[in-house]
Order: C-alpha cells, then structure tokens, then sequence
C-alpha cells in the first residue's frame, strides 16, 4: 500500500496574475513557491498545497474543500479583504461549511467540524 506524504491541489485559472492578486487576499499572504510564469503556489499545512495554474484551458471548474479550526475567523477575515462567501450552511454531522468562488468560478468549499 502507498503512503502519501503531500498533496498539491491545482487550480485551473485564465490569468495567473489575477489569480495572485485575488487568492493573496484569501489566503492573506503572498504565494509561498511561484515555480514559473503559469503557476503559483501556497502551503496550507506541512504536506498540503493549492496552486493557480494559467493555460490550462480548464479555468473555472475546479472544487477544492479545506476544513479549518474556526470558521467564524477565517469569514471575517475574508471579508475583511474585500472577498465575499457564500451563506454558512450546517451538513446533518455538524460540520458548518460555506463556499467561495474566485473570478474565474473555481470553488473553494471551507468547513468547520463540530467541536
């Protein structure tokens, strides 16, 4: 059996240097790895990315989910920088999620589970 060790989640996109601009202000902090001039990257946890690749022809149908400690937090900071989510719904295990859409349509779903 394989043990995986990392996970990088791409992010099909129309214009990478758009697509900076606008997850640097969800993930509030500048790409951590910008490998060429179609991709950049952020590290999420120790063995977890998400990254933005441009000409992939695929912009916009991309669904990544993230869970993370508090929710509540992370909305305002979002909406802080200028980003505005999706109504918070409550799944039938408790866990409260809401999504977000770049300006290309990809989705990010963001979760909470119940504490």
């Amino acid at each position: 059996m394989n043990t995986f060790e990392h996970l990088f989640g791409a992010i099909h996109v129309s214009d990478r240097d758009a697509a900076m601009v606008w997850y640097e202000r969800l993930f509030g902090r500048p790409p951590d790895l910008i490998p060429n001039t179609d991709e950049a990257a952020w590290r999420l946890t120790e063995t977890a990315w998400v990254y933005v690749i441009a000409g992939a022809g695929d912009s916009g149908t991309s669904l990544h989910t993230v869970l993370v400690a508090d929710l509540d937090s992370f909305l305002r900071r979002t909406r802080d920088a200028g980003i505005k989510p999706g109504p918070i719904e409550t799944k039938g295990s408790g866990v409260r999620s809401v999504h977000i859409e770049d300006p290309d349509g990809n989705r990010l779903q963001v979760g909470q589970p119940p504490s």
